[in-house]
């Protein structure tokens, strides 16, 4: 009888006969479960302050409601749990008066407020309370950082502290580098939100998705900014998702949806602002020969991006491999700096003449290049970057490699 393996996390066990023999042999197949369990490495027990107000931002549906209420479980003291659907909570806070809001808050000890862009002058009224009442732990939650940020930002000027949620990083994910790199195809077609990776199923992924962009996603664009064609929004969203990895020109992307350069930038920074895409600029010393005013846009997630345009086929089935893999590995390097919370400065870098590298991390004074190759590619790094700047060594990341560069360095290793 052939010896047995371990059987790796989340994988069904199939026993299949070979031989009809009394004494057969028997052939485990591992049949690998899509759906995941997971850990957030953030905790609001962990980032709550006195005198401060944690405001909690990030994408619909990533798990913000979930960690607060996670929160308000094991906290101490008596707490108020409302949301900015809540429409007594609007008129308190719309009211304008401090003693009306002083009072509904007396009582408590905690109070956590989710969608909390949702409640007219909620900045102000929040700040009223924590003036007052500065023992309080307070906690908002808001799915777009211009909504939450116009109602809070000014009034909670240095009385508050920030928590960015993101889809799911490789170092929240409860596996092993043997299954996460097993794993690696759905991350790069289906993407990390905590929904589509409980789910087994490939269409369904599909499914949420897609009402994810539709129902969520670009809600808060037409609501809050009261963009009348959905449809430019989302022609502009194709646009971008084709043109992941490359400088975007605003103008070629006017002549494509058929519409003004000005148009184009209010939608795509409104994207940006509901945590669809990010934007990074090049790298620059003000050389003559250097991109710098240009700039290149990664989505926030990669299921998110192949929704946008409509593609979920397999990778040996694709000619994006490249674009996928780069959002991938930018994403997965911004969500690590994020958990870490050193919030690096992140970059590319290219010239005139065709030199480039497509991810600059700036991170406690050095520079560290990163060029995204899918194989197991042989990358020099360009001379101009050598003559100009003094850097760590170019790091190239591949499929059999990235773990090494993408785990939490408080691990200190990749998981086993």
């Amino acid at each position: 009888m052939t010896k047995t393996p371990q059987t790796p996390q989340n994988a069904t066990i199939f026993a299949i006969l070979v031989s009809p023999v009394p004494k057969f042999d028997i052939i485990l197949v591992l049949v690998y479960h899509i759906s995941m369990d997971f850990q957030r490495k953030q905790k609001i027990e962990e980032a709550i302050t006195p005198k401060r107000v944690l405001l909690i931002y990030g994408p619909r549906r990533v798990g913000k409601t979930t960690l607060l209420k996670k929160y308000i479980k094991v906290a101490k003291g008596s707490v108020l749990y409302t949301t900015g659907d809540d429409i007594d909570i609007r008129r308190i806070y719309e009211s304008e008066q401090r003693t009306k809001i002083l009072s509904f808050v007396e009582s408590y000890d905690v109070i956590g407020i989710d969608e909390a862009q949702e409640i007219p002058k909620v900045g102000l009224g929040t700040k009223m309370i924590i003036d007052e009442y500065p023992e309080k732990n307070i906690i908002l939650t808001g799915s777009s950082s211009f909504g939450l940020s116009q109602e809070v930002g000014a009034p909670l000027t240095g009385r508050h502290f920030e928590m960015l949620i993101l889809p799911l990083s490789q170092s929240e994910i409860s596996m092993g580098s043997f299954e996460l790199n097993n794993n690696l195809d759905n991350f790069l077609i289906y993407g990390a939100y905590p929904e589509v990776l409980l789910e087994n199923d490939p269409k369904k992924k599909e499914l949420i998705l897609r009402e994810l962009i539709s129902s969520y996603l670009f809600k808060d664009v037409m609501v809050l900014d009261k963009i009348k064609s959905s449809e430019l929004l989302f022609s502009i969203t194709k646009c971008l998702a084709f043109q992941v990895g490359n400088e975007v020109s605003y103008n070629e992307i006017a002549k494509t949806v058929g519409t003004n350069v000005k148009t184009v930038i209010r939608y795509i920074d409104l994207l940006e602002k509901i945590f669809v895409i990010k934007r990074i600029r090049g790298f620059s010393k003000n050389l003559r020969n250097e991109i710098s005013k240009k700039a290149k846009y990664y989505f926030l997630d990669n299921g998110v991006r192949n929704a946008s345009i409509s593609n979920f086929n397999a990778l040996e089935n694709r000619d994006d491999i490249g674009a996928l893999w780069e959002n991938f590995i930018f994403m997965e390097l911004y969500k690590k700096s994020n958990l870490e919370r050193k919030f690096d400065n992140f970059y590319f870098w290219r010239t005139h003449t065709g030199e480039e590298i497509d991810i600059v991390i700036e991170s406690d004074g050095k520079l560290i290049p990163f060029e995204c190759k899918w194989n197991k590619d042989v990358v020099k790094t360009p001379k101009s970057w050598l003559a100009n700047y003094k850097s760590e060594a170019l790091q190239v990341v591949n499929k059999d490699n990235y773990l090494e560069f993408l785990i939490l360095k408080k691990n200190n290793s990749i998981p086993n």
